[in-house]
């Protein structure tokens, strides 16, 4: 072997080594950039749609409570948020409000209203999807892959607007259990949809690389 050729496969695996390391420790933050994106578009989209139905105080009061948590202040926050019971903010509200809860540590307390979210007929059908995904994301790190798997068999279908980000979820899980042929059969399934996002495209490329050593391996 060359100096040159081996210089390279040196350099190979290091690059390697940086990828793994960068996906364990950033790669759900990564996930949840994307579901925060996600879930202001649905919190705009929402306001936009309630707004023409509900008092101008439930909106108010939304906002208001927002504002709370955008400044760090996470407990007036919470308790304003609690207080709105209009149709629409209060899903909308119910939303933050666990998104809060998730970002204090409060994992359980999160999950109840994520799940309860899920599973409320008079809730909007996207916002229980996407309360299912948060669900998925915030336990991610110590969930069973059956666990994800029951929160997310509905958002992965061919035809499901949710499916990229949740089958990214499904790929982090499983690489953390160590299901690097699952972890792979998720990213190839991103990277074989033509409309999935560019950015999370480039993730998973990143992700397929770091699982090209991991497969190999005896």
């Amino acid at each position: 072997m060359s100096d040159e050729s081996l210089f390279r496969e040196v350099d190979e695996e290091v690059r390697q080594e940086q990828f793994k390391k960068l996906w364990v420790r950033y790669g759900n933050a990564v996930i949840g950039l994307a579901i925060l994106l996600i879930v202001a578009v649905a919190g705009y989209q929402g306001w936009r749609y309630w707004q023409q139905k509900q008092s101008e105080s439930a909106g108010d009061s939304f906002f208001a409570a927002a504002e709370l948590a955008a400044v760090d202040k996470a407990d007036e926050a919470l308790k304003a948020f609690a207080t709105i019971d209009k149709t629409g903010f209060a899903e909308l509200a119910k939303l933050r409000e666990a998104a809060i809860l998730a970002g204090d540590g409060k994992i359980e307390e999160a999950v109840k209203i994520y799940d309860s979210l899920a599973a409320s007929p008079a809730a909007d059908q996207s916002l229980r999807d996407l309360a299912k995904m948060r669900a998925a994301l915030v336990l991610a790190d110590k969930a069973s892959l059956a666990d994800i798997e029951q929160r997310l068999k509905e958002l992965v279908g061919p035809d499901s607007p949710w499916r990229h980000v949740a089958r990214e979820i499904m790929a982090s899980v499983q690489f953390r259990l160590k299901d690097y042929k699952g972890a792979d059969q998720q990213v190839q399934a991103i990277l074989g949809d033509p409309s999935s996002p560019a950015a999370l495209s480039q993730r998973a490329q990143t992700m397929s690389q770091l699982l090209k050593p991991l497969l190999a391996a005896p």
